[in-house]
């Protein structure tokens, strides 16, 4: 009950920016439009709708991070925090209740990216729906990082971590751009360590209907989710115990 409450408050922080709220759901969605006009004048196969979605539905849940990352950070910044720390709620309350609402403006984002994907022509299947569930543990990955910096960090800060750094490694490590058996090599390997081109190939896999391919990137995407959930626990606990 606790933390129902606490997410509750947290979903209308969410909505009480919905500026934000339009550029995180909308900025995936030009690059859709954007990158499909391109492969009609100059057609690559890695710009193909089929291809293209799942990496950019990916690529967008990048933008989870900053806004979990920027909910924690400006309550613990303000005396939010400092008031509920005297409640007899636990670390794991306050992170799965800001989680809690974070995980449906995920799946609504992936669900607009596809839903523009299908005006444009992508082929509307049952795969469709095995992705948009594949999607959710790769959501809890960018969710945790977020609440994992906004932890430690302050709301400048996580604007740099999660906003540009953040971002930039998903765009460059998760083969939404380009191939990454193109560059093969050291920047494969490292690629594949990390869940952002797992999460890509899953999507992909998925929208193709090879399921079987599915499972062998589905568990790192998990791995590092609950990874990420456990140390932001473990984190967030010890500043509950510092401030």
């Amino acid at each position: 009950m606790k933390m129902k409450v606490f997410s509750n408050r947290t979903a209308k922080e969410i909505l009480r920016d919905p500026l934000s709220l339009f550029f995180g759901i909308g900025f995936p969605v030009v690059l859709i439009l954007l990158l499909t006009a391109i492969n009609r004048n100059i057609p690559t196969d890695i710009f193909n709708i089929e291809e293209l979605t799942p990496g950019i539905a990916v690529f967008g849940l990048s933008f989870m991070s900053l806004f979990s990352a920027q909910l924690i950070s400006k309550d613990r910044a303000s005396s939010m925090l400092a008031r509920l720390f005297t409640t007899p709620m636990k670390a794991s309350d306050y992170i799965l209740g800001y989680i809690l609402p974070l995980v449906p403006m995920a799946l609504v984002q992936s669900i607009v990216c596809y839903l523009v994907a299908f005006l444009l022509g992508m082929e509307m299947t049952a795969s469709i729906l095995v992705a948009l569930v594949m999607i959710l543990p790769t959501s809890v990955v960018f969710i945790g990082i977020g609440l994992l910096c906004g932890s430690i960090l302050n709301e400048k800060a996580v604007a740099g971590v999660c906003g540009a750094l953040l971002t930039n490694l998903t765009a460059w490590l998760s083969g939404t751009w380009f191939s990454l058996e193109l560059v093969g090599g050291t920047f494969k390997t490292i690629a594949y360590w990390l869940p952002f081109a797992h999460a890509v190939d899953m999507g992909k896999a998925a929208v193709n209907g090879n399921y079987s391919e599915i499972f062998s990137h589905f568990w790192w995407a998990l791995g590092y989710g609950v990874l990420f959930m456990f140390i932001s626990v473990i984190v967030f606990k010890r500043k509950m115990n510092t401030d």
